[in-house]
């Protein structure tokens, strides 16, 4: 993989026409939206795209045939939010090996709406095994998680809520954020109780959203709209599905795995990153990757989110965009930090830019940390 370094960059990024609470749209059309925006942004066509990547309730066949093309190649890897993150890897691969010239990776969902959404009894082991007994959803899960760390590490409910009001900050920074009011640790801590040990403010807005991710490869994307932003390294990884066969909670392996790989591929070590995107359902998300990452010791992710750190002005700025804390989250979230470190290493980011940004590193989780996908994204080659 590390021939392939650099040899396929981001083109075009976009959202859809809006987000957050949208009854009124279907699932189908932000995709559509958020695919036009990005190929108009990459200066392309929609007929120059024959590669389609999703993940989600509609396949990559149908969003082929409701803009009118016939894609070469097609991706419907689904192993949670990080999906949209691994795709990059795969998309990588597909423009390197000729088999799409221009791919693009889309995500619409209603998760605030629910249109389009066909509810089911889940049948799956999971459902079976592991619901009947408690886990009544996400939250549950990731409390779980949580709990578990703050027994293993002695981590506090104020140092959750460090992550809370960081990402709020850069929110504010956003104006596409849902929520942009300052907020303090005590806001959070005396926010409503959910499922210990989160309150309101410690889990993800429910929102509408879409948004997409226009790829070629190097010698085309120097013709295209914007400054090529270039696929520097990708991994990915699966551990688990049942978090109660998670190998070392609350360290994840998948997020080790995926990173390792993308570190190797891209030659690059810890201290050269500018700028980190990570998935942040949970407030406590952040701190067990940047751990499972290898960027400190277990115990000590939360220490990147001290006063000074990682906010607006500090040594490591994390989750420019508001995060799925403050700006959006639409329940697979992954698309949404690539199209943020695209824009920061393009340097169109406004108020929130990162001075001097070289070096960006978007990292996620599928599921309950039982998938994991890292990228790393530059402007230099």
């Amino acid at each position: 993989m590390k021939e392939l370094s650099n040899s396929v960059a981001i083109v075009g990024v976009d959202e859809s026409d809006e987000l957050g609470t949208l009854p009124h749209v279907s699932q189908l059309t932000l995709h559509l939206q958020s695919i036009h925006n990005a190929v108009a942004d990459a200066g392309l066509k929609i007929s120059d795209v024959d590669g389609i990547f999703t993940a989600g309730q509609h396949s990559p066949a149908l969003l082929g045939e409701a803009l009118g093309i016939r894609p070469r190649y097609v991706d419907g890897t689904s192993v949670g939010g990080c999906s949209f993150i691994i795709m990059v890897g795969h998309a990588l691969l597909a423009l390197h090996h000729g088999l799409c010239d221009v791919a693009v990776i889309s995500h619409g969902e209603s998760g605030r709406s629910g249109t389009g959404v066909t509810r089911a009894r889940d049948t799956s082991l999971v459902g079976q095994y592991e619901s009947p007994y408690g886990f009544g959803g996400a939250p549950t899960y990731f409390g779980m998680i949580t709990n578990r760390h703050m027994y293993e590490h002695g981590t506090t409910l104020e140092q959750w809520a460090q992550v809370a009001v960081s990402t709020r900050e850069w929110a504010g920074l956003n104006p596409k954020a849902k929520f942009r009011d300052p907020i303090s640790i005590q806001d959070v801590l005396d926010s409503r109780p959910m499922f210990y040990p989160f309150n309101l403010l410690n889990i993800c807005l429910v929102t509408d959203a879409g948004g997409a991710v226009v790829l070629t490869r190097a010698d085309r994307a120097k013709d295209c709209a914007k400054k090529p932003v270039y696929v520097r390294g990708a991994g990915e990884a699966t551990e688990h599905c049942f978090v109660t066969e998670m190998q070392n909670m609350p360290f994840s392996e998948a997020t080790r795995m995926s990173g390792e790989k993308a570190f190797k591929m891209a030659g690059v070590s810890h201290s050269d990153f500018d700028h980190v995107m990570l998935y942040d359902a949970f407030s406590s998300g952040p701190p067990i990757m940047l751990e499972s990452l290898g960027f400190c010791k277990p115990g000590e992710g939360v220490s990147f989110f001290e006063p000074g750190r990682s906010n607006p002005g500090g040594s490591l700025p994390i989750n420019t965009n508001g995060g799925g804390l403050s700006y959006t989250h639409s329940g697979m979230y992954g698309i949404f930090p690539l199209i943020e470190a695209t824009r920061q290493q393009r340097g169109e980011c406004g108020d929130r830019q990162v001075p001097n940004c070289d070096l960006s590193l978007v990292n996620g989780m599928g599921g309950m940390l039982s998938a994991a996908g890292t990228v790393v994204l530059s402007t230099e080659t």
